[in-house]
C-alpha cells in the first residue's frame, strides 16, 4: 500500500486503542449498596462512553450526557444532549443545569458515575453569578485565540465557572467515581474538560498569571471576579472528595503505542517522540521537521525506514481572523514547507476526527506539498500567515476526512521516513 493508506492505518489503530468500551471495562465502580446509579458526563466521545457504560453495568442506569451536536449516539437509558462546540450556546447552559439538578439531590447511598472527555469545557457552560453566558463566550474566543496551552487555559476556565474545578462533584453527597479519557498533556484528570467533578490545586492567582502572562483581554466583570474570592475553587483536600475517585481510561500514549504496534507489523521502525508536546503549532512543525530530515539524510538518529508518532495539543496564536484551519492544519501546512523536496509523507490529525471548527480531522503533507500548492497558485508561506491551512490542504486534496470517531486522545502526528 502507499503511504497514505499506510497512515490512516496508523490513526485508526490510535484511535481503536481508545475506544470506549475497552477503556471503560477495567475501571468498572463498585455498584452501590440500595441506593441509585446517576451518569452524567460532557466531552466529544462522551455519547459512546455512555452508550459502552450502558452495555457493561449490570443494574439500573440513568443520567445524561452532553456532547457536540452531529456526534450523539443511539443509548437506552442515559438521554443525550447536543450542544455548540467551540463556542458555547444556551443548549450547553440548560445541559449544565440538567447535570446540577441530577445530583443535587443524591445520598450518600448512590453513585454518580461521570464520564469526562475532550471538548467538555464548552459544552458545559456555567458563568458564576453576576457574568453572563456572553461574557463566558467571549472568555472562549480569548483562550483560543491566545496561543495558550490547553492545560493553562483550562486553569483560567475553572475559576471562571460554576460548574468546572470540582464543583459539579462539591453539589452531590454521592459518591463520585469519574472515567477520563485524557486530552490533556500529561494526562493529568483534573484538567480535562476543566475538572467538573475532579478539583486541583491551582489558584484564581494561578490563573490570573496566565491571563497576565498571555495578555488575554478579559471582559471586565470577569476579571474583576477572578481578583476576588468567589473565584476560589474547590480544595481537593477537602473531606467532601476523600470517597471519591478517578481514573484515566484512555490517553494519547497507549494510543500511540498501539499505532507502533501496527507499524512495525509493516516493517517500519517506530518511534514514539513524546505523547505529551505542546507548544504553537507551527514551531512544533519546525523542530519535528528538522528531526525528519535528519533521518532522510542521515539515518540518524533512528534508521531508515522509520515512522515518528508524537501526541499532544498544540496552539494556534491566530494571526488572520479570515482563515480556516485548526491546529493540525497548522502543524501540517508548516511541516510541509519544511520538508520540501524530501521522501517523507505525513499526517497531522485531530483523533476526535475535528480539526478546529472544520469538518476535516487533519490533513496530509509530503516533499511534494509545496510544490503542488503552487502549481495551485497557492503560497504556503502566505496561509500560514492567515492561519488558512484548510483552503490550501483543499484546493490540491490533501484533507484528511474521518468524520466523529467517538473518542478524543487528541493530536496525533506520524511521519513516514523513506
Amino acid at each position: 500500500m502507499d503511504d497514505r493508506e499506510l497512515l490512516r492505518k496508523l490513526f485508526a489503530a490510535a484511535v481503536n486503542a481508545a475506544d470506549a468500551k475497552t477503556a471503560i471495562r477495567k475501571h468498572l465502580p463498585r455498584p452501590p449498596q440500595g441506593g441509585r446509579t446517576v451518569v452524567v458526563g460532557a466531552g466529544k466521545g462522551v455519547a459512546q462512553m455512555a452508550q459502552a457504560l450502558e452495555e457493561l453495568w449490570e443494574g439500573e442506569i440513568s443520567g445524561a450526557v452532553v456532547t457536540r451536536y452531529g456526534y450523539g449516539c443511539t443509548t437506552r437509558a442515559v438521554e443525550v444532549l447536543e450542544a455548540s462546540h467551540p463556542v458555547p450556546n444556551l443548549a450547553g447552559l440548560a445541559a449544565t443545569k440538567r447535570m446540577f439538578d441530577l445530583v443535587s439531590g443524591l445520598s450518600t447511598q448512590d453513585l454518580v458515575i461521570a464520564l469526562i472527555c475532550g471538548g467538555g469545557s464548552a459544552l458545559l457552560p456555567a458563568p458564576p453569578p453576576g457574568i453572563a453566558l456572553a461574557h463566558e463566550i467571549r472568555l472562549n474566543e480569548i483562550l483560543l485565540a491566545s496561543g495558550a496551552p490547553i492545560s493553562e487555559m483550562n486553569v483560567v476556565r475553572k475559576h471562571l465557572s460554576a460548574i468546572k474545578g470540582g464543583r459539579l462533584a462539591a453539589a452531590t453527597k454521592a459518591r463520585v467515581v469519574s472515567l477520563v479519557v485524557s486530552d490533556i498533556p500529561g494526562d493529568n484528570p483534573a484538567l480535562v474538560a476543566s475538572g467538573p467533578t475532579i478539583p486541583d490545586p491551582s489558584t484564581r492567582h494561578d490563573a490570573l498569571r496566565v491571563v497576565q502572562q498571555y495578555s488575554m483581554p478579559l471582559p471586565s466583570k470577569m476579571a474583576k471576579f477572578l481578583q476576588s474570592p468567589a473565584a476560589d475553587a474547590p480544595d481537593p483536600r477537602d473531606s467532601h472528595f476523600s470517597n471519591h475517585e478517578h481514573f484515566v481510561v484512555a490517553s494519547a500514549g497507549v494510543s500511540l503505542e498501539a499505532a507502533a504496534r501496527t507499524a512495525e507489523g509493516f516493517g517500519l521502525r517506530p518511534q514514539i517522540l513524546s505523547d505529551s508536546i505542546e507548544g504553537e503549532a507551527r514551531d512544533v512543525a519546525s523542530v519535528l521537521a528538522a528531526i525528519a530530515r535528519e533521518v532522510a539524510r542521515h539515518g540518524r538518529p533512528f534508521y531508515k525506514p522509520a515512522v515518528l508518532l508524537s501526541g499532544g495539543e498544540t496552539t494556534v496564536r491566530l494571526r488572520g481572523m479570515a482563515g480556516r484551519g485548526g491546529r493540525n492544519g497548522e502543524f501540517a501546512l508548516a511541516f510541509a514547507m519544511a520538508i520540501d523536496g524530501f521522501s517523507i509523507t505525513a499526517l497531522a490529525a485531530d483523533t476526535d476526527g475535528i480539526d478546529g471548527s472544520e469538518e476535516n480531522a487533519g490533513a496530509f503533507v509530503d516533499g511534494t506539498t509545496a510544490k503542488r500548492l503552487k502549481i495551485a497558485g497557492l503560497d504556503g508561506r502566505k496561509l500560514l500567515d492567515s492561519n488558512d491551512s484548510f483552503s490550501g490542504f483543499a484546493a490540491i486534496g490533501d484533507l484528511f476526512t474521518t468524520g466523529p470517531t467517538g473518542t478524543n486522545v487528541n493530536d496525533f502526528r506520524a511521519t513516514i521516513i523513506r
